[in-house]
């Protein structure tokens, strides 16, 4: 992904040094990583997102926290500095659009970047449930090591994935600003369990196409889409399907708790929506479910 000359983001925050490291030193790797991932791109109930991401660590046993006190290593650096230049990227894409659709003035979210554990509108944020945002306070919370722990466990890195990752993020706080957000919660109180994933499944898979949105506009606007950039993104979509995580961790699915899609799903709106580059394109919520 070409982001050379590209401008940082004023709406990013450092709290790497004032968050808590979180260490697992028991509980279970694989199970904290596939509750991570199935849990990265939500939109949901950060509080019950923790509370599920702790569980898998074994309640919370085994768990040390100590204060972040290190410097970012250049690694992590670069990290951050894509990641201010890919938010900047979102601002801007979403800015013309916005004008362009008479939706009004875009407003940007912040993005947060913290390490292990951070205190957020939405409750307490913990590194193991990992990227989200919160509605709340409009605000994106990141942690840098989750990139690294996508590569290690799933197999999915480069960044143009990552940027995916970010961009679906600020899908949700697109969806916050249109109402689409809120009136998917209050539908999703006012039903049963397996209708309310069914309403999550559609709002993740919108937040997908929204950010093949953004990548198409971006790369219109700076051409920042390199050789392997797309091939990047679809292979992380693949592997943070509902089907694909359940087969890794429990050798079977659960189709009836799906929250974020199948993966060829997931591909296909982020797909979609790096062909078109038409908001008016992604609308996920007016079809049948079993054609997602």
């Amino acid at each position: 992904m070409r982001l050379d000359n590209r401008r940082r983001s004023d709406n990013i925050v450092d709290r790497r040094s004032s968050s808590g490291k979180a260490i697992g030193i028991g509980g279970g790797i694989l199970g904290a990583i596939v509750v991570a991932v199935i849990t990265l791109l939500s939109g949901g109930d950060l509080s019950q997102v923790a509370g599920n991401a702790m569980q898998a660590l074994g309640g919370g046993e085994g768990v040390e926290r100590r204060a972040a006190t290190s410097a970012p290593d250049a690694e992590e650096q670069q990290l951050y500095e894509l990641s201010s230049k890919v938010l900047a990227g979102t601002e801007d894409v979403w800015t013309r659009i916005f004008e362009q659709e008479g939706w009004g003035e875009y407003t940007a979210p912040k993005m947060v970047i913290y390490s292990g554990q951070i205190q957020t509108g939405c409750g307490q944020g913990t590194s193991q449930v990992g990227p989200f945002y919160c509605s709340a306070d409009r605000t994106v919370y990141l942690d840098l090591d989750f990139f690294k722990t996508m590569q290690q466990q799933i197999g999915a890195s480069g960044d143009f994935c990552y940027a995916y990752v970010i961009a679906h993020e600020v899908g949700h706080h697109v969806q916050n600003l249109l109402g689409t957000l809120d009136a998917a919660h209050r539908k999703m109180n006012s039903v049963s369990e397996q209708e309310a994933n069914q309403i999550s499944v559609r709002l993740e898979l919108q937040a997908d196409f929204y950010a093949g949105v953004w990548g198409h506009t971006d790369n219109d606007m700076f051409g920042s889409i390199e050789e392997g950039d797309i091939e990047e993104a679809v292979n992380a979509a693949s592997k943070i399907g509902d089907d694909y995580l359940q087969k890794k961790a429990y050798g079977y699915e659960m189709p009836e708790s799906f929250n974020h899609g199948r993966s060829e799903w997931r591909v296909r709106w982020l797909t979609k929506g790096l062909q078109s580059g038409d908001p008016a394109d992604g609308d996920t919520f007016s079809i049948a479910y079993s054609r997602l």
